[in-house]
């Protein structure tokens, strides 16, 4: 099998928190026999060992798109984000709109004539897959595409639901519904299972869920000399997680002071007496993580009140080996047993006496760290989910 991605970005500096994983999931589909093209919708062309990189066809118009969607964005008035809405484009702000006509003018041409260059050039791809790439600045592309070379075309959407329209969305992204036909797609496929059904009611013609996951290899349990750090949490932002940056991190640090609390992230606010910890390299986040004796996996709301909306970070810690305590989570079990391969606290409270018991109770917090690592194993690698990617495709070659 031979797939086109159109990926949002291959270059792991950006600020888009899916490209690892869409590093490790083009990866796995070239382990398991897939020839793999990347072509990026910002930045450069990124060769690895694992796909051949075409260029992105319109770079520079994309990075001065990007400035002055930034610059309209930073002019915009504090909580200024799209209120909830229900369609497509009701509720859509008069900059979002600018951006995504300006996107749609400019870029969508370019991209137009560079994937039918591909297609017609590489005539044996068998699918085309837009990961994260915004759905509205390609309004059109899809439909003309996949009617004249007869292939069929997917949207993964990973953001589901902080991407849908009633979803406020984070105030830095793209609104990639309002302006956009999903029906010219020939499947969806989704990190979440619950958010399906809206996805159909936005016209997707077929939903596929496909959750996150790990590379074993990659998050791999560590050796440290020992682990002298209590809890550790890593994340970027209070954005719809404050309640429990709150209670599971800032609270607990104050009522646990014989405790070493750590945090490695940006913008998180107050978080007590917690450590910040300095960034440095993905290594060492790896070392800090096999460091402590307790990971915190602090989900935000819009994907822990979603049933089986998946993010990476559960799969990361797990595949780690870590002891992972983690906020309400709908759906969690989908992946992990709740009280044997994670643990669940309802509040502060609850938090401070699972905390004080696991780091009293050595044998039950590194067992629980053993099991979740041979759950992912056995069922959650990027290469599970490479072959349940090449299942959904050939569903429509």
């Amino acid at each position: 099998m031979k797939l086109l991605f159109v990926v949002s970005s291959l270059d792991l500096t950006a600020p888009f928190s899916a490209t690892p994983a869409w590093w490790q999931l083009m990866k796995a589909l070239y382990e398991i026999g897939v020839d793999v093209i990347a072509t990026p919708y910002q930045g450069p062309a990124i060769e690895s060992l694992w796909w051949r990189a075409e260029p992105n066809p319109a770079r520079w118009q994309g990075d001065a798109f990007k400035v002055a969607r930034d610059t309209i964005r930073r002019l915009r008035p504090q909580g200024g984000a799209p209120a909830a809405t229900t369609g497509t484009t009701s509720g859509e702000s008069l900059s979002d709109r600018l951006v995504r006509q300006t996107a749609h003018r400019l870029i969508a041409p370019l991209w137009h004539r560079h994937l039918d260059r591909i297609l017609t050039q590489q005539p044996d791809i068998d699918a085309v897959i837009v990961l994260t790439a915004p759905l509205n600045h390609l309004t059109g592309v899809p439909r003309d595409l996949s009617a004249r070379h007869d292939k069929p075309f997917f949207y993964y959407d990973g953001d589901v639901p902080a991407s849908l329209p009633d979803m406020r969305g984070f105030a830095t992204g793209f609104r990639i519904y309002q302006g956009a036909d999903p029906s010219e797609y020939t499947a969806f496929i989704s990190n979440s299972a619950g958010g399906a059904e809206r996805l159909k009611e936005l016209g997707a013609r077929a939903v596929h869920p496909l959750f996150y996951g790990a590379d074993p290899d990659v998050f791999s349990p560590v050796d440290v000399p020992g682990q002298d750090i209590d809890v550790m949490f890593y994340g970027h932002g209070r954005e719809y997680r404050e309640m429990w940056v709150d209670a599971m991190l800032a609270e607990p640090s104050r009522r646990m002071p014989e405790a070493r609390f750590a945090a490695r992230g940006t913008r998180l606010g107050d978080v007590g007496r917690t450590e910040l910890l300095p960034y440095l390299s993905f290594s060492k986040l790896r070392e800090y993580a096999c460091r402590s004796k307790l990971n915190l996996c602090i989900t935000r709301a819009a994907h822990a009140s979603v049933y089986a909306s998946s993010s990476s970070r559960p799969f990361e810690l797990a595949s780690m080996g870590c002891c992972i305590v983690a906020n309400p989570y709908l759906g969690i079990e989908t992946w992990f047993e709740p009280g044997k391969e994670i643990f669940i606290v309802n509040s502060a409270e609850e938090a401070v006496d699972r905390y004080r018991y696991l780091l009293a109770h050595d044998r039950e917090r590194q067992a629980a760290g053993q099991a979740a690592r041979e759950r992912v194993l056995k069922e959650h690698t990027f290469r599970h989910r490479a072959r349940q990617l090449v299942e959904i495709v050939r569903m429509y070659i």
